[in-house]
């Protein structure tokens, strides 16, 4: 029996700064989450920037929010879902612990509504989850990549080779894209948030890796 889906949430507040977030979870649909969120104790609604579906929704929120704690004093009070942080980065996050996850439906949200919505009557009835960006993980064959093949980590010009289908040797030791990219990343072109999307940073015959995904999936 497959488990139930439900929804890990990144919401932002035009009363609040605009590097303060809240990240939470939910079983029903995060527009009424929100709304239920919507009480005298903000000024202002709280609007969705953007959501991850997935049968793992509890284990994701977990492990988004240890993610941003471990950038250390990041969370605004502690045992609430509110943090100091980018709504941009926590999506990088967001985004990296996707691609791990089979069935995750990654949507983003611009002025409460799904970015790739349609804007025609009869699609406006479609739910967000009909639009979602629905990406499975990073896998080298969908670069062209073979197992035994060498990918450069670009920043730091390290050749490593490639160990099976998500994971890189270096040094006898295995490790999937963003891992290496947090470990290895060259100190002056880190960036604050801790947020990586490995497949950008590795590239093979001059080409990133994403931009060889993207080109194989035409686009």
């Amino acid at each position: 029996m497959n488990a139930e889906k439900g929804f890990v949430y990144i919401l932002t507040n035009p009363s609040f700064r605009e590097d303060w977030v809240k990240i939470g979870k939910s079983s029903r649909p995060v527009d009424i989450r929100s709304k239920e969120l919507d009480n005298t104790a903000v000024p202002l609604p709280f609007e969705i920037f953007a959501t991850l579906k997935t049968s793992k929704y509890e284990r994701v929120e977990n492990l988004l929010h240890k993610a941003i704690d471990r950038l250390t004093n990041l969370r605004i009070r502690q045992n609430r879902e509110f943090f100091n942080v980018a709504p941009s980065a926590a999506l990088d996050l967001l985004k990296d612990i996707a691609e791990t996850i089979d069935d995750a439906e990654i949507t983003e949200y611009a002025t409460g509504n799904p970015k790739s919505a349609p804007r025609n009557a009869d699609a406006d009835k479609a739910s967000a989850e009909t639009v979602s960006a629905r990406r499975p993980p990073f896998e080298f064959c969908m670069a062209g990549v073979k197992i035994g093949e060498k990918v450069t980590f670009d920043p730091a010009k390290i050749e490593v080779v490639v160990a099976d289908e998500k994971h890189v040797e270096y040094k006898r030791r295995l490790y999937t894209l963003t891992a290496f990219t947090k470990k290895f990343m060259p100190e002056n072109r880190r960036d604050k948030s801790g947020a990586y999307q490995g497949p950008k940073y590795f590239s093979y015959h001059g080409k990133t890796l994403t931009e060889l995904r993207l080109e194989r999936e035409g686009k």
